[in-house]
């Protein structure tokens, strides 16, 4: 749901049921002006509400699993019992298919000629991005078998859904909500931080109404009212893999998160990481 009415909205109103919401709007107007006013009629300013904080996180490692050291993540979902992947990188981007429990990959295939970003799942497609190259990929889920492709304006980097709309990032901090069946936008949101934008929105994924969004190049994921653009939490993932499990020429930064809303369960991973770990938060 958008939250709010379009004018178009307003033409299927009766007028005398538009009559009477707007005699009630006046009147509740009225009587918050009333309430307002201190002696001698004079309105007095009223107290604005306090702003909602920002709540930091920790975590728990609840499990670890085995991951390609070789995947450079860009997007992850989860899908009974196994993980969906968008790898990056020119000539080695991949879509594929992998066993949670064994990290085995079970199909792949590539995306030649493109830089493969974010990964979404609706209705039995699978939507991939692309970083600079303008595509966005649409596949079938049960054969990888791609269906068609759309265009858009803009580097792609992160993608979710809520059920609805796909929800893209492009390393600002702007995400951009799409109609799936065409991939033209329709609204987009101003991310912010206390009241400053928030840059570097990188890996995206809806988790129980909220959109949790990797800060690029940190060990940081925001949680973000899709509503307002209001971050309403951070999760501090310092130290999420160990310094023994790194290598470094090839291990990369945070970067790949999944949920499973059935088990309530929580994954993140990140470019060339060997694991793959089930977290749980805890306020700080």
């Amino acid at each position: 749901m958008r939250g709010f009415l379009y004018m178009r909205d307003f033409r299927r109103i009766k007028p005398r049921t538009l009559a009477l919401a707007l005699g009630l709007l006046l009147a509740a107007g009225w009587r918050g002006f009333e309430a307002c006013a201190g002696e001698g009629g004079q309105a007095g300013a009223a107290a604005p509400a306090p702003p909602a904080d920002v709540v930091n996180y920790t975590y728990t490692v609840v499990n670890t699993f085995p991951h390609d050291p070789r995947a450079f993540t860009q997007g992850l979902l989860f899908l009974d019992g196994k993980l969906l992947e968008s790898t990056g990188l020119t000539n080695q981007s991949s879509l594929r298919e992998a066993d949670l429990a064994t990290g085995k990959v079970l199909r792949r295939i590539p995306v030649p000629g493109q830089f493969a970003e974010g990964l979404a799942l609706l209705d039995g497609k699978l939507y991939q991005l692309t970083w600079r190259g303008g595509k966005a990929f649409v596949y079938d889920l049960k054969t990888f078998d791609k269906e068609k492709e759309f265009s858009y304006a803009g580097e792609g980097w992160g993608l979710t859904t809520d059920g609805h709309w796909l929800i893209m990032s492009d390393g600002t901090s702007v995400l951009r909500f799409f109609d799936p069946a065409t991939f033209h936008m329709d609204h987009s949101i101003n991310v912010t931080r206390r009241g400053d934008p928030q840059p570097n929105l990188n890996e995206l994924e809806y988790v129980k109404g909220e959109i949790f969004a990797n800060i690029w190049n940190t060990d940081w994921v925001a949680r973000i009212d899709p509503l307002t653009g209001k971050i309403v939490g951070m999760i501090d993932f310092s130290n999420l893999l160990p310094l023994a499990d790194r290598d470094p020429e090839h291990t990369d930064v945070l970067n790949g998160i999944a949920y499973d809303p059935a088990g309530d369960r929580l994954f993140v991973t990140g470019k060339n990481w060997p694991k793959v770990f089930e977290v749980r938060l805890k306020k700080k």
